[in-house]
């Protein structure tokens, strides 16, 4: 399993959600809300495999010193299986 991990790259709106839903997040209930927040972050990680979201994770900050890590989440089918760590 190859997987392609990208900074500040483009997200779908539909991919988005589905991966919130996958975990039972309720942030997926408020798609305008979560999108804006994600496009807002200083940093935005996201993994896929074969093309498809399996993981994400957001950073913000104030540029200097302090980084909060509001959302860390990789699909329920490819946890375990170091997405995490890449």
């Amino acid at each position: 399993m190859e997987v392609k991990v990208e900074l500040n790259g483009s997200i779908r709106e539909q991919e988005v959600i589905a991966l919130y839903r996958s975990n039972q997040w309720s942030s997926a209930d408020k798609p305008e809300q979560l999108m804006s927040a994600l496009r807002g972050s200083h940093t935005l990680v996201t993994a896929r495999v074969g093309g498809e979201l399996v993981g994400l994770g957001n950073a913000i900050s104030d540029g200097s010193l302090v980084v909060y890590y509001p959302h860390l989440l990789v699909h329920p089918d490819h946890q375990g299986k170091g997405v995490g760590r890449k």
